[in-house]
């Protein structure tokens, strides 16, 4: 959306569940924050571990840098991620693909998000991935992104090409071919 400016930081989008692993997002927030970089996070969902989060938001001190806007979808999810810069899917489980990195790829997002499982494949060359579960490791990827913009432009440059590897066709193309080689 060229009419929509790219002046938030951080994003999250899904369940506040456990398993995605927002505690340890706001853990390298507050991390980052000790490191004298204090970005925003938009926290776009809503589940059980909602008011934990919070909980552990004001108990790190980073409550004023994180904003729970609940769930959105439709055309107010697509601006707030044309709003941002990076995408965070701090998974702890091993998703089986992650569409939401492809939306936020979609969106101009650079995706972070956890290694294992099909994340890693959904973002491709448009992000970072670190071990699951290692808030250390995305503490130090966010301070580099966050203090070296130039290369948020370069993973941009690969979203178009990656994008279209996942047009439905191509996906089916990609399934036809691993039928035809199974066959032989």
């Amino acid at each position: 959306m060229p009419g929509v400016k790219r002046n938030k930081e951080l994003v999250f989008v899904g369940r506040l569940v456990s398993d995605k692993g927002v505690d340890l997002l706001l853990q390298a927030v507050a991390n980052l924050k000790a490191l004298d970089l204090s970005p925003k996070l938009t926290l776009i969902g809503r589940g059980e571990e909602e008011e934990a989060l919070r909980q552990q938001a004001k108990t790190l001190d980073i409550d004023a840098q994180v904003a729970f806007v609940g769930p959105k979808v439709g055309d107010e999810l697509v601006t707030l991620l044309n709003q941002h810069h990076i995408l965070v899917v701090p998974s702890r489980w091993h998703e089986p693909f992650g569409v939401v990195a492809l939306e936020g790829i979609a969106c101009g997002c650079v995706v972070v998000g956890s290694e294992g499982g099909g994340l890693k494949d959904a973002i491709g060359k448009c992000g970072e991935t670190f071990p699951n579960g290692d808030v250390e490791a995305l503490t130090q990827m966010l301070h580099h992104l966050l203090t070296h913009p130039d290369q948020l432009e370069h993973y941009r440059t690969h979203a178009q090409q990656h994008l279209a590897r996942h047009q439905k066709t191509e996906v089916a193309k990609a399934y036809l071919n691993v039928l035809e080689e199974a066959r032989r």
